[in-house]
């Protein structure tokens, strides 16, 4: 298998549970942020910054979803 396919899995198991609290949602964003840009090459903490405020916001505004 290669890395590539792997992170992606990652990534996508990640996404999957989006968390119970505030700080859950904003590790498990994180998470899948930094893996999904490690494997695309871009900056890690760049795309944990982004994941983890992007799964904070969409598992506030949409909570039954989560």
């Amino acid at each position: 298998m290669s890395k590539t396919f792997v992170l992606a899995c990652a990534v996508l198991v990640a996404l999957a549970g989006c968390g119970r609290t505030l700080g859950e949602q904003a590790l498990y964003g994180g998470g899948a942020g930094a893996l999904g840009s490690a494997a695309l090459g871009g900056d890690p903490l760049t795309g944990a910054a982004i994941g983890a405020g992007g799964n904070i916001l969409y598992c506030q505004t949409n909570p039954g979803r989560c």
